[in-house]
């Protein structure tokens, strides 16, 4: 079996609880959770600034990893969207928007990490804040050019922003693709928006049958309540030996969160 690491984290630009921007934070956070793969939300890179200012390339060095970016608009100029970040290389990298006529520009990355003979197809989603921009956006999933891409081979996994804090229509959509895990032995508690004082619990992470849970928490210390508006979401999976093709969907999975327990200082430890 192999064992990885994944995490996703809306770094919201850089900025922290405090105003601040500091990139620096986040590339602490990152390097304390030492994922394999990293989803990424409200990336912004600038070109010909300071090392910094390009907030893609900077954690991708910080880190050793591999990036890939897929821009939804710009941002003063910069190129602002997801990334994603790897510790293996990118076989493929594709960018597909899912904005809504007078809404917010919205997208999902897709890219393809190749672990020893398993290939795994990560899409970084950030979706938007309305109901119905939701709806929309969750049809577009699943359809030909996304989760059911006909170049698809290996385990998917889809992790981001999903702005929605409540089983709503995209929880139940994706359902029908990916059915429920229970994490409740896993993940400590349950909410990640605002960091510092959590209500909504806005980031997910769903995964195909292939992939088993072995532990997962949002990872919350001083540092990290700090950095930015989100908390990250940390998951260790396993890849099980092949059996064949991938079966149906109703052998796939999401990462479930419980219901909140008391608060804890502690930075958690992994094995």
């Amino acid at each position: 079996m192999t064992r990885f690491r994944i995490a996703t984290y809306n770094i919201h630009k850089g900025r922290g609880i405090d105003g601040r921007v500091r990139i620096e934070r986040i590339a602490r956070v990152l390097a304390e959770i030492d994922a394999d793969i990293v989803a990424l939300q409200e990336v912004v890179s600038h070109e010909g600034l300071s090392i910094q200012d390009h907030q893609a390339s900077y954690l991708a060095d910080r880190l050793g990893h591999f990036h890939a970016i897929g821009e939804t608009r710009k941002h003063r100029g910069g190129v602002y969207g997801n990334v994603t970040l790897s510790r293996w290389g990118l076989e493929l990298i594709r960018h597909v928007d899912l904005s809504v006529p007078g809404r917010e520009e919205r997208g999902v990355l897709r890219t393809d990490v190749r672990i020893g003979p398993h290939v795994l197809h990560i899409f970084n989603v950030h979706l938007g804040t309305a109901h119905r921009e939701r709806r929309t956006q969750a049809v577009r999933l699943v359809d030909e050019n996304l989760l059911r891409a006909i170049d698809i081979s290996g385990p998917r996994i889809v992790l981001g922003d999903f702005n929605e804090w409540t089983h709503g229509l995209v929880t139940r959509t994706l359902s029908a693709e990916f059915h429920l895990t229970d994490l409740q032995d896993h993940v400590p508690r349950t909410r990640s928006y605002p960091a510092i004082l959590p209500l909504l619990n806005l980031d997910h992470i769903y995964f195909d049958h292939q992939l088993e849970i072995r532990k997962a928490l949002f990872h919350r210390n001083r540092l990290s309540l700090i950095a930015s508006d989100h908390l990250p979401l940390v998951a260790d999976l396993i890849i099980k030996e092949p059996t064949g093709m991938r079966p149906h969907a109703e052998h796939d999975h999401q990462v479930v969160l419980p219901g909140p327990r008391p608060p804890s200082s502690r930075c958690p430890e992994w094995p």
